[in-house]
């Protein structure tokens, strides 16, 4: 689980403006560090089958929010992939 100063900081690199504490954007954000904290959890315990299945389902709903600002701003959706390491 992230903490919430390391939300925080993630927060504060990918928002849009000074207040944007819940948009899709930082939803990404935030979902891509837990994604990344799980997938170590699960290196190291590979029999953890309830944590396989919430990191797919992450997975899936980031994937759904990055199609949305994909649709809504191209241009910010490549910037935002690059930004967080992200592919395509």
């Amino acid at each position: 689980m992230i903490t919430g100063e390391k939300k925080l900081v993630i927060i504060k690199d990918v928002q849009t403006h000074a207040k944007d504490t819940g948009g899709s954007s930082v939803q990404v954000g935030v979902l891509t560090a837990r994604i990344k904290e799980l997938t170590e959890h699960l290196k190291v315990n590979k029999h953890d089958f309830m944590a396989r299945r919430g990191l797919l389902q992450m997975v899936g709903k980031r994937r759904r929010l990055l199609r949305y600002i994909a649709a809504r701003n191209s241009q910010g959706y490549l910037d935002l992939i690059a930004k967080l390491g992200i592919r395509r």
